[in-house]
């Protein structure tokens, strides 16, 4: 883990699993200051669409924070030239006046046990793409590739260094 400082300000995601599996992921690819984790936090567990709120019960049945500060950007050439297990990216494309975007942390396509390619395609789809994906979409495709200082704590550990 990289040393921080209270005052740092760096892109973020706050995500929440529950047996492995996710169950809330609120972030921003903007800079922002440390003191908003809190915000964030708050707004994975009652506010992802994607899910419904999370519930007190839940917490005690084993609900896992992890935190990651997202690092080391780099544009690259091709959408593919990036590392499954180090590197996050993020892809930006135009096809057909429609504009797409999106982005998965470092650790999504090793928990998927996807290959680059894979987690492209998977990407242009979380991205709204319905389209075929030949070799001119990939080649149009801008990308960024990052990594990620993450820091994982259970609610169990958590009650554990509070008391």
């Amino acid at each position: 883990m990289l040393p921080f400082s209270a005052s740092s300000r760096l892109p973020l995601f706050v995500t929440l699993q529950k047996g492995g599996g996710l169950r809330g992921c609120i972030g921003t690819l903007s800079p922002q200051p440390l003191s908003v984790l809190r915000d964030y936090v708050h707004s994975s567990a009652f506010h992802d669409r994607r899910f419904e709120a999370l519930k007190e019960d839940e917490l005690k049945s084993g609900i896992d924070l992890s935190v990651s500060l997202l690092v080391a950007y780099e544009d690259v050439a091709y959408c593919l030239d990036w590392v499954v297990g180090t590197h996050g990216i993020i892809i930006k494309t135009e096809i057909d006046s429609v504009r797409y975007s999106a982005t998965f942390l470092p650790e999504v396509a090793t928990e998927q046990g996807w290959t680059t390619e894979e987690t492209v395609h998977s990407l242009l789809r979380k991205a709204g793409f319905t389209g075929p994906v030949t070799a001119d979409v990939l080649q149009a495709i801008s990308t960024t590739r990052y990594q990620s200082s993450k820091f994982k704590l259970s609610y169990a550990d958590y009650l554990v260094a509070r008391s």
